[in-house]
């Protein structure tokens, strides 16, 4: 570690350098809706403009519905964007008095297109439905890499899973195949989808009325084919070509292809990760993976180990599955969700059960519900429920790493000043550095590269992912973050050095705290970010900053 008495050429130095790279070849995660890393120039490109159409919002002119849920990708793939969201579509079905699912495909079914281009065309859940189901929004997220995981290394796994709570592959086709081969289905609450491009074409058009190549032809309202003659205005298949040749479909598949994994911090070691193995969460929820080879595969996508903890399985749920039979899904039968992002994933559970609350509130709950009768996840529930509450406590808190940035102290998926300084019950960088924490401590997200202390080393990997240009106040040519690291005064723990701050206090910047001072706190109440009234920069202004007036009235010294 640096002493602060280095000379100032040496600190200068090393400001430039850390600044600039990282020295020790660690890269920061991507956070949530990031790309992977290393792309050519050639796929960031295609991944932009493929993040452009997925933001698109399509018009009645470009192919919208008549019918539809919603009239972009994003507006429900919106946590991050690419991510999972908070918006439900609704599945309807009939099921009779000797069982059988009958998904009312002549009404309409399963799917329920919410919206319409008019009154006159709109669907309802016709009434010969006697079961229905929400369906939240399921994360796009590093999608390419989960189709490159091979047929043969997810049956492996499913083979390897106890007969008890073994899981079914849902063997389906994809549109863009020649022939008919089967694949194993990964994407979607039933794994009904193998492929990025089968989802991408199913979604433009079942969710948007988007017609494409694959599906040139437009959902019918309650599958009244004369009320779609009527209200379908665009000549179909509407996805067409743009001017390099490709389509609609094309370019969001290219975005969701290319999206990284969500982070996972601290990345390995903490102590709930060996209670979610001892007591069978990793039963179902893989952790592990490695893509396969194949040659149709972008390289970029082949041979690399991922962490899902999910392993694209249909399980038995009981009587917490959704009723709805799709495929050769039963109306029990859910995909498992992989948990990589489940850190700021709300709601939870298929039908968005699980809301609002604390992330613990949720996670318990969903933990709790994989107990009901008839289901496969009945041991795990039981084992968890059994589990001291420090088991218990410590299997939330990695839960809790499953989508965390590194560096965000505050949770907020940035990295900014607030993250370096801390405030209110947040732990900054600056008051982990220096200490040695174990993967379960708070501090353990600031040590990035898992070497046991939070030092230099982490310091310049936290440049890197820091959002904001680092300031230099005094224009000595170091971060003021590294000045203050190596000793420079920030009485206030602002991350600003003092000697910037002509008079901490003086709002008005008449060089006096007075009256006018205690006016602007008050005109400011309540939360702000990056206010002048916000003097000790806890992210609110309140009656500690009103203090700070009163206690130094005066001329400012």
């Amino acid at each position: 570690m640096l002493h602060s008495k280095i000379p100032l050429a040496v600190i200068t130095a090393i400001g430039y350098f850390f600044a600039t790279q990282s020295s020790f070849g660690i890269d920061p995660q991507p956070r949530a809706g990031d790309p992977i890393l290393s792309l050519s120039d050639s796929q960031l490109s295609r991944f932009e403009t493929g993040k452009i159409s997925f933001n698109e919002d399509l018009t009645v002119e470009g192919g919208l519905g008549p019918i539809f849920n919603q009239t972009s990708c994003g507006s429900c793939h919106n946590n991050p964007i690419g991510g999972a969201g908070n918006q439900t579509v609704t599945r309807f079905g009939f099921i009779g008095k000797k069982g059988g699912f009958d998904p009312l495909a002549e009404l309409g079914g399963s799917l329920q297109q919410a919206e319409a281009i008019s009154d006159e065309c709109a669907e309802v859940v016709p009434p010969e439905a006697n079961v229905t189901s929400l369906r939240v929004t399921n994360s796009a997220l590093a999608f390419g890499l989960v189709e490159a995981i091979s047929d043969e290394d997810l049956l492996a796994n499913r083979d390897s899973q106890p007969e008890a709570q073994r899981g079914e592959a849902h063997m389906v086709s994809n549109f863009e195949d020649e022939t008919d081969p089967l694949h194993v289905g990964r994407f979607g609450w039933k794994a009904q989808v193998a492929s990025v491009l089968t989802f991408s074409a199913d979604a433009a058009q079942n969710e948007m009325g988007l017609s494409n190549r694959f599906l040139p032809f437009d959902n019918a309202p309650n599958g009244d084919e004369d009320l779609l003659a009527n209200c379908d205005t665009v000549a179909d298949p509407e996805d067409s070509p743009d001017a390099d040749g490709f389509e609609f479909i094309d370019r969001v598949t290219d975005f969701q292809r290319f999206l990284a994994p969500p982070p996972q911090t601290p990345r390995f070691g903490m102590q709930g990760e060996t209670i979610f193995m001892t007591i069978g969460c990793a039963v179902c929820h893989t952790p592990t993976f490695t893509t396969g080879n194949d040659s149709e595969t972008e390289p970029i996508l082949r041979n690399v180990s991922i962490h899902p903890y999910g392993d694209f399985l249909l399980h038995d749920m009981g009587l917490a599955g959704d009723g709805i039979v799709q495929g050769d899904a039963s109306g029990q039968q859910l995909k498992t969700p992989p948990l990589w992002g489940v850190s700021y994933r709300d709601p939870l559970w298929h039908d968005g059960r699980f809301s609002a609350g604390t992330f613990e509130s949720r996670i318990r709950g969903a933990i709790a519900e994989h107990g009901v009768f008839g289901s496969q996840g009945i041991p795990a529930a039981e084992a968890f429920a059994s589990a001291s509450d420090q088991d218990q406590d410590a299997l939330i808190r990695f839960l809790g790493s499953l989508g965390r940035a590194e560096f965000d102290s505050d949770a907020d998926n940035d990295v900014e000043l607030d993250d370096f300084h801390g405030y209110s019950d947040t732990i900054g960088f600056r008051s982990c550095f220096g200490t040695n924490p174990t993967p379960d401590d708070p501090c353990a997200i600031h040590d990035v590269d898992q070497d046991g202390d939070v030092d230099l080393d982490d310091f310049d990997v936290f440049l890197l992912a820091f959002d904001d240009e680092p300031a230099d106040c005094n224009g000595n040519g170091v971060v003021d973050m590294l000045d203050i690291l190596l000793g420079e005064a920030d009485a206030n723990n602002d991350g600003i050095i003092d000697e910037c701050q002509t008079c901490m206090g003086d709002v008005n910047g008449d060089n006096t705290l007075g009256v006018n001072d205690l006016l602007a706190i008050i005109d400011a109440w309540g939360a702000c970010t990056d206010c002048p009234a916000d003097i000790d920069g806890d992210g609110a202004v309140n009656v500690t900053d009103l203090l700070y007036i009163v206690g130094n009235w005066g001329p400012c010294t």
